[in-house]
């Protein structure tokens, strides 16, 4: 029988200070819950603080008295100078026939003439036609008596839903008056801005092209 004694079992090392040390990622997570949580309750129960604040800012947003004509009559408005013709036209003068689409000067839908030029009316100030005269679809046609570009799309059936069909009328006037129109591919190319959802391109084409031969 051995008489060797047995060594002690080496003492555990202590656990370290934790209440010293940087925090643990448990910690680290539990305390950033607990302020988000009140930076959210704050901001509810402190909502009324928060909407008043907003209302402020919009209050004093600029704005600007503009004159122009729309569609022969002569029109003078007060609008936040962020307001868009389309906007403009919709919201202030109602006249809804000119669509917004993309109102983001992609699709053509809003499409109105300018001077006489075309315009997509989503990306152009309001504030900056002072003068300028506009026309839409609502006054294309003269009383009764549609435009012929308007009887166009008819004879021919150039629309479907009927959504863009106001862009696309104005940008074929537009199209006629700046001689793109010498064949269907020129007006396809000059017109590539107005997209139809429904796919009326040949017939939209051949419309244009039969007014401009008249």
């Amino acid at each position: 029988m051995s008489t060797e004694p047995v060594s002690a079992v080496p003492p555990r090392p202590t656990e370290p200070d934790v209440s010293l040390s940087a925090p643990t990622r448990r910690t680290f997570i539990a305390t950033t819950t607990a302020v988000g949580g009140v930076a959210v309750a704050g901001g509810v129960i402190g909502g009324s603080v928060l909407v008043g604040s907003q209302d402020a800012a919009a209050a004093v947003a600029p704005t600007s008295r503009v004159s122009l004509t729309v569609n022969g009559t002569r029109r003078t408005v007060t609008v936040d100078n962020r307001t868009s013709l389309l906007d403009l036209l919709r919201e202030h003068l109602d006249l809804t026939g000119s669509k917004k689409g993309c109102n983001a000067g992609a699709c053509g839908a809003c499409t109105v003439l300018v001077d006489g030029r075309r315009v997509n009316s989503c990306l152009t100030l309001a504030v900056r036609l002072e003068g300028a005269e506009v026309t839409t679809i609502e006054g294309l046609a003269d009383g009764d008596q549609l435009h012929p570009l308007q009887q166009a799309f008819i004879d021919e059936d150039a629309f479907q839903c009927g959504y863009c069909t106001p862009g696309q009328i104005l940008s074929g006037v537009g199209c006629i008056k700046e001689g793109h129109t010498g064949s269907p591919e020129e007006i396809r190319e000059w017109m590539s801005g107005n997209i139809c959802r429904c796919g009326c391109y040949v017939k939209i084409a051949r419309a244009v092209q039969q007014t401009a031969g008249k």
